[in-house]
């Protein structure tokens, strides 16, 4: 991306890589045979399925988050991702998780997918999340437990 592609889409082309510390959870996510495509590495698709797991497992696991019957749900409002390097099978990553904002019905999460055991994020970016009323889909106020779960993820 040159630096005038960079300014447009919000970012700078010389912006350092994010590093383990600034992720505040982290989960194991092997990478799986059908996610390399015929180059022999992941598929950049596959990278949003690895954010949505370590999200879901995280909000399932830690915050409560009843995915089946719950009065509230998570709908995905936006996404981003950044390909530092490539990664293939047979891998596992460590993909770290972070709160970036957390407002009152919505919450941006930083994430960041390492190969295992390495120092150098293979890809990064950002997904936002809208909290909705299952039933009217109209935006509601995140769960106190939920919430609470994501505060300690926020990072400062």
């Amino acid at each position: 991306m040159t630096g005038t592609d960079a300014q447009k889409s919000g970012e700078r082309a010389d912006e350092a890589p994010p590093t383990r510390d600034r992720f505040r959870h982290f989960i194991v996510v092997p990478t799986r045979w059908m996610d390399n495509d015929v180059y022999g590495h992941v598929n950049n698709v596959v990278y949003y399925a690895y954010f949505d797991t370590v999200i879901n497992r995280f909000l399932i696991g830690e915050g409560g988050l009843d995915i089946a019957v719950g009065p509230v749900i998570g709908v995905a409002a936006e996404s981003h991702c950044r390909y530092r390097r490539a990664v293939a099978f047979p891998a596992d990553l460590d993909a770290g998780l972070s709160v970036g904002k957390l407002g009152r019905s919505s919450v941006r999460y930083e994430i960041g997918l390492f190969p295992r055991g390495e120092e150098e994020v293979a890809a990064e970016g950002w997904f936002v999340h809208v909290f909705v009323d299952r039933a009217t889909r109209r935006p509601a106020p995140i769960p106190a437990g939920l919430r609470a779960a994501l505060e300690r993820l926020t990072i400062g």
